[in-house]
This record gives C-alpha cells, structure tokens and sequence, in this order.
C-alpha cells in the first residue's frame, strides 16, 4: 500500500475531490430512475410504454439526456479554457456550483420546457467536473501511484450510480403505495447537488495542482505542494519529489520552447499532439457505444422488454450499477501492476463476446414467453458490468488524463470528454428510440463498433503504466527534458545535483551515506 497511498493527505484530496464524481454520475444517470417514477409521467401528461402517444414520450426521454449530453460537451469546452487560466482547482469550483444550480432547477421544474433547460445547465457542470476531476488527480500523484489515485474517480462515479439507483428504487414505493406525490422524482433529481455541495464547501481547504502552479510561474509554492503531497515516512530527505519537481521543471522548460512554435491550438499542431488528440477523442467516444450508456440510462426499458414487472426493473438497475463499485476498486489496486492498455483489451474483449450473447437471446426471446431464455438475456446484462467496470470505467479516464503534456492537458481532456458526450448525444438521443423500433438489431451496432475500438486500441494505444507524466512524451514520439523512468547515468547525476543545491538552498546538511541517489533509483526501476 506504500507504493500506493504516499501519504493520507493525499489520498484524502484525490477521494475528496472526487465527490465531483459521484455528482456527475449521479447526474448522469438520474433519468434512469426518472423514468420508472409513475407520477413523473402523470405530473408531465407522457403516455408510458405500451400506451397510444409512447413515441413522444421516448422523444422526451431523448432529448432529457441529449441535452444533459450536450452542457457537459459545453462544459468540458469551457474547462480547456479556464482549468489553464484559473487553474484546476477553480474549475472544479465553478463546476461544482453550476452543478448545484442545475440540480435545484431540475428538482423544481414545473413544465418539461423547464426541466429540459435545467438538464442542460446540469449537463455543463458535469463536463466541467468530470473533465477536471481526473486532471487534477493524475497532477497531484506519484509515477507509481497514479493509477490507484486517478481510480478513485471511477470509485466515485460508481459510488454515485449507485446511489441514484437505490434513491430512485427506494422512492418508487412511495407511489406504487398510491401516492400522487411528485416526491419520488423530484428528489431524486435534487439530490444530484449534494455531493457537489459538500465538494464546494471543503473546496478552499485543497491545494492547487502543482503543475498548474508551476506553469503560473509559482515555483516556491508548486514545490511546497508537490513536498505535501508526497512525502513518505521512507524517504526523509524527500528524495523522490525533488526529483520529481527537477523534471517538472526541466519539462517546462522543454515544452514552453515548443510551444512558442507552435502557437494557441498546439493541441493539433504537431503529430504527436494530433495522434494524442485522436487517441483521446476516439478512447471516450468509442466506449460510449459499448452498450454502457444504454443499459446504465435505459435498463429499465430494457428489463421491461424482457418481462420484468412492478419494481423488479428498477431493482435490477440499481443492482447492475451497485456491481460497478468492486470492479473499479480492482481496477484501483491492479492497474499499476498489469498495465493501462491490457486493462482495455480485456475489457473490449469482454464486452463484445457480452453483447454477441445479449444480441443472439435477445432476437430469439424478446417479446416472447420463454422466462429461461429473458433470464439468460439478463445474465448477460449483468456480466457486461463485470467487464466494464473492472477493466474500462476508470480506466479511460486514467489513460486520457496521462498522454497529454502539461500545456495541453486541460485541451486534450477536453478533446477526450467532448468525444464522450457528442458519442452520447448519439446513443441517448436514439437509444430509446431504437431500443422500441429496431429492438434487438440495435446491438449489432455496438458489437461492431466495440470490436473496431479493441482494434483501434491493440494498435494505436501506447502503455503509460510507473511513467511520470513527463516521461510519457517519448511514448508519442515527443523529446524528454531528462526521464524519471529509465533514467540514464547522466541524467541521475543531474537528479543528485538537483537535490542537493535544493538542500543547500534549504540549509539542510547533505548526508550522501544516508541518501544514495543513485541506488534508490535504480531499486525504484525494477519495481516496474
């Protein structure tokens, strides 16, 4: 856990933040339950499945998450701008309060004009913080734990599926008692704002990104920070984050000559940066049509189309999410150990044979009497969770909050989160309408665009596993000022150089007997 965890101040800002997570989730797949609320449909005059006037109301249901879709792709625009400008951390500040504004319109709507406004407003705080989030993680860890860290964020939107489901499940009941009440829906939408009110308040108390600070030209405080962060009880002289603050350093240094050369959109500038771009918009835009969005938002459709009645379909949804949690936190634990790109073939892999199996039942048994076989059809539901969230959820956005250099992260995220929500305007928009029309032939589609991304990933996505987030450069083809990973003879005298004028400046005696630079870092490189 050492390795891990470097010290509980940081792992309680990587999991604090990520309550940003957990209201995007939360947001996100709100409708869900939304939709098997009752009085949602009376309050708003929808006719329900199965009624004459249903195709108006999967219309709605459309354009309820094709909005939300669309603030978040606004949103994550806006954060390519402001988490450079105003940093990381007020990104996340305004996306949390925008956030907060949503989710109180979305609980207080009183015609659907309204509430589709309201989603939208949410939609942009959400794109906000989930663009953020992750990149002030990935800043704020260590080579060797950023994959634990950046983890949690998938930790957390699986904490806020869950918590959706089970709010909306529990809520039903309330109608299902006969109740005319608007509660169960409206509360359920309110409370996407209270993870987003805890982040906002605690918010002052987080510490700007390093990286951030850095390029702000405050290095004294980015080197405070980056000290706090990762100090571990086994390295007193703070050997390891000197080292690290030295190659942050010389990487500015590297990247602002670049960037004099390559002007405002260097994101598209270069060939690096463009196959970089490529990778992160098709990475999140790909996922999407695994199938994830349709069953996490639209689960229920699908366990009613498959004989499920009364509170059975919302049951099963708010289990299927609540499954995501354990996988995410093996991704957590593993994932620094077996690699960011296996992780992502196994999960695609997975995935498709799923949806294969899910394709082939449902055309024989959907619409039909045949309970063993709608069952099976479930199972395969349910092993889709498996593979996703233990290999594909945090992982992509671990994997997008890496392969972008420090001038460009926060355009480059954007670029990945734009691909994910344009990619999801897509699939909410038609799922709901092609889940009633073509029924069963619209998972052909997703099997063939998830067997395309395991393909796209086998041959164009590079390992970033122990890599500092500098060193991954030379994976695109781009130079390293002087690598953490792999460090030559030279380039370790340049570390203990480093160090000890550090010390010096500092006034701390410089004991070599106790600090082998050298030997450390040569012991940190077979821990690959």
């Amino acid at each position: 856990m050492g390795k891990l965890i470097p010290n509980t101040f940081n792992l309680v800002i990587v999991i604090f933040v990520a309550l940003g997570s957990t209201a995007c989730s939360y947001g996100m797949s709100v409708i869900s339950s939304t939709i098997g609320q009752p009085t949602f449909y009376s309050y708003f005059h929808l006719a329900t499945a199965g009624e004459p006037g249903y195709s108006h109301t999967s219309n709605l249901i459309g354009a309820m998450n094709g909005l939300n879709s669309a603030g978040s792709a606004f949103g994550a625009g806006f954060t390519s701008w402001s988490a450079d400008k105003l940093g990381r951390k007020v990104s996340i500040q305004i996306g949390a309060l925008v956030m907060i504004v949503g989710a109180a319109l979305c609980a207080g709507s009183v015609n659907m004009g309204m509430f589709l406004v309201a989603r939208f407003i949410a939609g942009f705080g959400i794109g906000m913080l989930i663009t953020a989030i992750p990149m002030y993680q990935a800043e704020c860890s260590t080579p060797h734990s950023r994959g634990f860290m950046v983890s949690m964020h998938g930790v957390m939107i699986a904490v806020g599926y869950s918590l959706s489901a089970w709010i909306g499940f529990g809520c039903y009941f309330i109608s299902a008692s006969g109740s005319q009440s608007s509660f169960p829906w409206r509360f359920p939408l309110a409370f996407q704002g209270f993870p987003a009110i805890l982040l906002l308040l605690g918010s002052p108390w987080i510490p700007y990104s390093p990286r951030w600070l850095l390029q702000q030209n405050r290095p004294e405080e980015a080197h405070d920070v980056l000290r706090r962060l990762h100090h571990t009880s086994d390295d007193p002289h703070e050997t390891t984050s000197e080292k690290e603050f030295y190659q942050m350093r010389k990487q500015l240094e590297l990247d602002r000559q670049i960037k004099a050369k390559t002007g405002a959109f260097d994101i598209f500038a270069t060939a690096p940066n463009r196959r970089r771009a490529f990778v992160g918009f098709t990475l999140m835009a790909g996922n999407q049509f695994t199938g994830v969005l349709i069953i996490a938002n639209y689960g229920v459709l699908i366990y009613i189309s498959l004989g499920m009645k009364t509170f059975i379909p919302l049951l099963l949804s708010a289990l299927w999410v609540t499954l995501s949690l354990p996988g995410n936190i093996f991704t957590a634990f593993f994932i620094d150990k077996i690699g960011r790109r296996t992780f992502m073939l196994i999960g695609l892999g997975g995935i498709t044979v799923c949806l294969i199996c899910e394709c082939a039942l449902q055309a024989q048994f959907l619409g039909g009497t045949n309970v063993s076989g709608q069952r099976a059809a479930v199972f395969f539901i349910f092993l889709f969770i498996f593979f996703w969230s233990s290999f594909m959820d945090a992982s992509q956005y671990l994997y997008l909050s890496e392969i972008f250099p420090t001038h460009i992260r926060s355009q480059g995220m954007a670029v990945g989160m734009v691909g994910l929500y344009l990619a999801s305007i897509i699939v909410l928009v038609a799922g709901p309408i092609a889940l009633e029309v073509i029924t069963w032939k619209f998972f052909l589609i997703l099997i063939i665009v998830t067997a395309l991304q395991w393909i796209n990933v086998f041959f164009l996505f590079p390992e970033t596993k122990q890599r500092s987030l500098e060193d991954i450069n030379v994976s695109f083809g781009e130079p390293v000022a002087v690598h953490y990973y792999g460090a030559s003879a030279e380039e370790e005298k340049q570390y203990a150089a480093a160090v000890e004028e550090e010390e010096r400046r500092h006034g701390v005696a410089v004991d070599k007997e106790s600090r082998d630079i050298e030997h450390y870092h040569m012991e940190a490189g077979r821990k690959v």
